[in-house]
């Protein structure tokens, strides 16, 4: 899939993170893919995202949309000629746009699930929740933004954890057909990352029994990024290699 080249303001973005199961996580993932480990750990999480400004370029950012919205992401790596490549694959998105909704799969990449959003912010306490308007998914999401690293088991301290992130701004999601992934880059001049600590998460993907049973899946820590111009690129799309003993878990959609 071919899209436009994207701009926005990343308002807020939350990138809760997980630590998981290496051979749990790869039930999950479409061949080529295989889990990215950190320290021995698989590494996925819930990317929940408001952009503003966000349209076409070269349109002017006054009559780009303001949008909610969330995606759960699995750190992937692949083998490429040039050697190997990272990224993330996203198995599950949602929104609170009918437009960002809508053209989820058409226009963008990766279905997306109508969802409501509930956001409570200040400069120092972030609270997010959303419930898909199909019942299939719900998060909610407590941070405080921590003038200290809190610790992880993934990452040593906070630019490790920045760099690894920055590292994966490359989304790969199934297609409907399923004989390809659709990819989409995300660019910015404006890297910059805060460490928060974790009050509180929910997560109907993360504690689900039929994907991560039990002891596979224990929340890491929690990283903020605000007001970051970006613009987003299509990849080129990746055909999926089916191996049909690989995939023990039931798929996500």
């Amino acid at each position: 899939m071919r899209v436009p080249v994207m701009a926005g303001v990343i308002e807020r973005r939350l990138l809760v993170n997980y630590r998981t199961d290496p051979e749990v996580t790869a039930r999950l993932l479409p061949a080529p893919l295989r889990p990215q480990l950190v320290n021995g750990h698989g590494v996925a999480g819930i990317c929940l995202i408001r952009l503003g400004r966000l349209r076409p370029k070269p349109l002017p950012g006054g009559i780009g949309m303001r949008t909610e919205n969330a995606a759960h992401r699995i750190a992937v790596e692949w083998d490429t000629p040039d050697g190997v490549a990272t990224g993330v694959y996203i198995p599950r998105r949602d929104t609170g746009s009918r437009a960002s909704a809508l053209a989820g799969g058409r226009v963008f990449p990766g279905e997306h699930h109508r969802a409501r959003f509930t956001v409570a912010e200040d400069e120092q306490d972030l609270r997010v929740a959303f419930r898909s308007v199909d019942n299939t998914g719900a998060v909610g999401v407590h941070v405080r933004v921590s003038p200290t690293w809190p610790g992880s088991a993934l990452f040593g301290d906070l630019a490790e954890a920045s760099e690894f992130f920055r590292q994966g701004c490359a989304g790969y999601s199934e297609t409907t057909g399923g004989r390809v992934l659709d990819g989409i880059e995300l660019r910015t001049g404006s890297w910059a990352v805060e460490a928060t600590e974790v009050a509180g998460v929910h997560s109907t993907f993360f504690e689900d029994p039929g994907l991560f049973p039990a002891g596979t899946a224990a929340l890491d820590g929690a990283l903020l990024m605000r007001d970051v111009p970006v613009s987003w690129h299509s990849l080129p799309s990746m055909p999926v290699r089916r191996e049909p003993d690989r995939r023990g878990s039931r798929a996500v959609r």
